[in-house]
């Protein structure tokens, strides 16, 4: 097996913990790296408190020509790069290629915002107390991140870290998720190249007790969490001071109006609901459709969803593989049954074989099932009517813990913007599925979705703090 070594400020190494990664479609080993011990953690740290002040005073032009070179070096192994994805995920290949691209254009954004750090003046001279003076504010790093990455986008939320932080003149330590550790590990040897100062990035696979042990560290000044609520705020509560960014779960919902051409919108509502196996926290687990059409779209999402194709996802013609493991699709499997002995009525599939859970329909879900209720993180959606006005659709996407992105479909402008102004969610997705994102675009939630915002800029943001001079004259 291939052994892909730790990349650890600046260096690759190697520990005797070693992390045995499996072809998620098969469960054949194909891959080792190693976990970071403590001692491997605190020796990132300290180099990177070194880097910090080497970044800071990095000008423009070479954050974005380093940034760039990383771009180009992705864009150039992209088929390499999306078969180890999705190998190592479970991803489909084609999904893989696009998660590729996007991680890509992260690189080319955050290049772009380097050139365009904030930077103001202030007049002071607003009382007769701020005569000749005036007010300077720039911005400065704010210090040592520390990045937490889930298992279902491997690449391009880890490279939502990383991209961003490197632009802003931070220094960064990647968790990856240890299921799906190699994408990043793969950016980091690109990364490598750049010519970033060493101690800039450390990408460290490392045990939940490790992770805890770096979100407590005092030299981190801000860490960024991707990954389920539960987890996300017990870290919040584990940081202590430090400043912090939560993107966590949903069960995001579409909205289907009347005069919605369905036929036209159907691809596009199948991919939202199975792409990746619902595995994405944006993946659209309720549709809400108007009375009047709700049998129409029914009909129809039953005849898109037979035509899906399933098996290995390196096959560039599936749409449909496995879930990350089998735990997983056992946990689904549960909750399909729970919502049928609730009252459920089941459309179509139901059913799984080892880690393979087909796509899933139900209508009639009682709203506390945990498939209504929670994030699925599966192949499942759950129709249901709204009785017409756009008040009740309203009402019903709201009735959620969880707030992170919603979809209209209307061509009205008053329905729209009652769904703009109504819905409590970070994002309103018009005539598009609740998946879309766009890598530049502000990301997160409210509610149990998170706190604060990614999107390259957004994070940048928060990775970086205002300082004032007030001059005389």
């Amino acid at each position: 097996m291939v052994l892909y070594p730790l990349y650890a400020a600046g260096q690759f190494i190697s520990t005797e913990n070693e992390l045995t990664v499996t072809d998620k479609f098969t469960g054949v080993p194909f891959a080792k790296t190693c976990l970071a011990d403590e001692e491997t953690i605190e020796r990132c740290i300290q180099k990177a408190r070194l880097a910090l002040p080497v970044m800071a005073r990095l000008p423009a032009y070479e954050r974005y020509e380093k940034l760039m070179k990383v771009a180009g070096a992705i864009r150039s192994e992209r088929e390499q790069l999306a078969l180890l994805l999705s190998q190592e995920s479970a991803k489909p290949l084609r999904y893989a290629l696009t998660e590729v691209d996007r991680a890509v254009q992260t690189f080319v954004v955050a290049a772009e915002e380097a050139k365009r750090l904030p930077g103001e003046t202030i007049s002071m001279d607003w009382t007769a107390a701020g005569k000749n003076k005036a007010g300077r504010v720039k911005y400065f790093p704010v210090g040592i991140v520390a990045g937490i990455s889930p298992f279902n986008f491997p690449m391009n939320l880890a490279v939502h870290k990383v991209a961003p932080a490197l632009a802003a003149g931070c220094p960064i330590i990647l968790k990856p998720a240890s299921a799906t550790p190699l994408s990043m590990l793969e950016v980091a040897r690109i990364i490598d190249g750049a010519g970033f100062p060493e101690g800039s990035l450390s990408v460290l696979p490392m045990s939940r007790q490790s992770g805890e042990c770096l979100v407590k560290h005092p030299d981190i000044a801000f860490l960024s969490f991707t990954g389920s609520p539960d987890v996300g705020w017990y870290l919040k509560e584990q940081s202590g001071k430090k400043k912090i960014t939560l993107e966590l779960g949903g069960n995001a919902a579409a909205i289907i109006t009347r005069q919605v051409d369905l036929n036209a919108i159907m691809a596009d509502c199948i991919t939202g609901a199975f792409a990746y196996s619902g595995q994405i926290c944006i993946h659209t687990q309720r549709f809400i459709v108007h009375h009047e059409v709700m049998d129409e779209f029914i009909s129809r999402m039953l005849q898109a969803v037979q035509i899906l194709k399933s098996g290995s996802p390196q096959n560039v013609a599936t749409d449909v593989s496995v879930m990350i493991d089998e735990a997983n699709a056992i946990r689904v499997e549960n909750w399909i049954n729970e919502a049928m002995a609730l009252g459920a009525r089941l459309l179509c599939g139901g059913t799984r074989e080892g880690a393979y859970v087909a796509p899933t329909i139900l209508t009639n879900v009682p709203a506390s099932a945990k498939v209504y209720a929670e994030e699925v993180f599966g192949p499942v959606v759950c129709i249901e009517a709204y009785n017409g006005a756009i008040s009740d659709a309203i009402v019903k996407v709201n009735n959620s813990r969880f707030g992170l992105q919603a979809s209209v479909f209307t061509d009205s402008a008053t329905e729209l913007n009652a769904c703009f102004e109504g819905l409590t969610v970070g994002g309103v997705i018009h005539n598009a599925i609740t998946t879309t994102r766009f890598d530049h675009m502000p990301y997160g939630g409210v509610k149990d979705s998170g706190l604060g915002r990614e999107g390259v800029k957004y994070t940048m943001q928060d990775m970086l703090e205002p300082k004032l001079l007030v001059t005389s004259f």
